[in-house]
């Protein structure tokens, strides 16, 4: 087999061997052990840079070992995509790796993948993949278990204000042409073929998504999606990313629902906010277990409540005075599979709409010259000289302008605030340096400016 030249990524993950590629030209040798028989691990010298073996298991899917430095291992299942199958052999592995008693330091799983830090002076890399391979042949397979799984009940202040002034700011600063403006929902709307906002709202408050990762977008922040595809809402995320995304914003990125475990940039496409995803200072109920709220596989169910509603469950709930309703259930993926299986008439008509808007959404932005995008190199109008007995008010950092605080003609005092730039996901101040009155704003809101450059002019007193 020949692999290409791309490489990505899924919650820490590289791609599978059908599809992630090291370099061009490399060979993965594969090797096929008899029928029901688990192969060896087959080492593989593909570079100077990479250790590989291969396992084919008694569940189909091969297993990659991959070297990631001198103490991490990456094992990855599968080709590169979406098979909440996989994510689950993940899961088993990840517990029976936990009660193996092997050395290790830490375990980190991903979508398709398990990072395993293991002590190198404890355990050689090659008695860790044997160990591996043995532990993956006991397995069982995935449709052959249930794992526990609570549906946990999370507010939803639909639109909220927070995320409209998130999708607002990156509208103003970074790029006001971006195909999702001036509203992510109604561009998630138009990329799902849908009829108008209310049916993405109630998909999203239908669905029930399952957790597959923790710490997406930090702080045990959960990446979720429906295993129902009718409930798979898709997008594409920014381009250029946010700059900056409040606290528990919600949105949809690819075909994933994420919850922003804190402020931050971010590309997912927004349409609301909920309650805190971690609480690092209590352990009452829920976060008697751990300082995060949600485990794997839990199912998450949104129901609306207003911006205001929202804003008291936030200040109530990291003292323990929001009460959150959890069922304890399980995951039954054979159970699943039924399911999907007597709808999937319907669902192939969804998924078949869906991509069809997915694709002429695509065309649209080509037609328009809208899927590309360069960023402005320079300030939108030379600087010039500042006039005699006149004083140039200097943004004090490189980054964007967001906004003026004032207009020509104003009066200010000596440290009155005149313009706000982005900068390091901060808000800085720019501020008058003497009395006086604005002559001229020199460029506008949205455009980049250097540390230095001139962004007003003041006839100073």
């Amino acid at each position: 087999m020949v692999l290409g030249s791309r490489a990505t990524f899924g919650l820490g993950g590289f791609g599978g061997p059908a599809t992630c590629v090291l370099r061009t030209g490399d060979i993965l040798p594969l090797a096929q052990g008899e029928t029901g028989t688990p192969a060896a691990p087959e080492p593989a010298d593909l570079t100077r840079d990479w250790d590989l073996a291969v396992v084919y298991g008694p569940h189909g899917a091969p297993v990659v070992y991959r070297r990631q430095g001198d103490e991490n291992l990456l094992v990855e299942y599968g080709a590169m995509t979406l098979d909440i199958g996989l994510r689950l052999r993940v899961h088993l592995l990840m517990q029976a790796v936990r009660a193996s008693g092997l050395p290790l330091v830490n375990l980190t799983p991903g979508l398709r993948s398990l990072q395993i830090h293991h002590d190198p002076a404890r355990i050689a890399r090659a008695d860790l993949i044997a160990e591996l391979a043995a532990i993956e042949a006991r397995l069982p397979a995935a449709d052959r278990v249930r794992v526990p799984s609570r549906t946990v009940h999370l507010p939803l202040s639909w639109n909220d204000p927070q995320a409209e002034l998130a999708m607002r700011k990156s509208q103003d600063l970074v790029r006001p042409d971006a195909p999702r403006c001036p509203s992510s929902i109604d561009f998630i709307r138009r990329i799902n073929g849908l009829a108008d906002e209310d049916a993405v709202r109630r998909i999203v408050l239908e669905a029930s998504y399952p957790v597959l990762g923790l710490g997406d977008v930090y702080l045990g922040a959960p990446v979720a999606t429906p295993v129902d595809p009718r409930h798979r809402l898709v997008t594409t995320k920014y381009n250029p990313a946010r700059t900056w995304t409040p606290e528990n914003a919600v949105g949809i990125g690819g075909a994933y629902m994420c919850i922003y475990g804190m402020e931050g940039p971010g590309g997912y496409q927004l349409f609301g906010r909920t309650i805190q995803m971690r609480n690092s200072w209590r352990r009452s109920p829920p976060f008697d277990r751990n300082p995060w709220l949600l485990d794997f596989f839990d199912r998450i169910r949104f129901y609306p409540v207003s911006a205001q509603e929202l804003a008291e469950a936030r200040d109530a709930f990291p003292h323990g005075a929001f009460p959150v309703r959890i069922e304890e259930r399980t995951f039954d993926w054979a159970a699943e599979q039924a399911r999907l299986a007597a709808e999937a008439g319907a669902i192939a008509r969804f998924k078949a709409t869906q991509q069809a808007a997915f694709d002429a959404e695509r065309d649209r932005w080509k037609a328009l010259g809208l899927d590309r995008f360069v960023v402005p190199d320079g300030p939108a109008e030379a600087p010039g000289d500042v006039p005699a007995g006149c004083t140039g008010v200097e943004s004090p950092v490189a980054g964007n302008l967001w906004k003026f605080l004032v207009d020509p003609g104003a009066r200010v005092a000596a440290g009155d605030r005149i313009a706000i730039v982005e900068s390091m996901k901060m808000e800085i101040a720019v501020e008058a340096p003497a009395p006086g009155r604005v002559r001229t704003l020199i460029t506008r809101p949205g455009r980049t400016v250097r540390a230095g450059e001139v962004l007003a002019v003041m006839e100073t007193e």
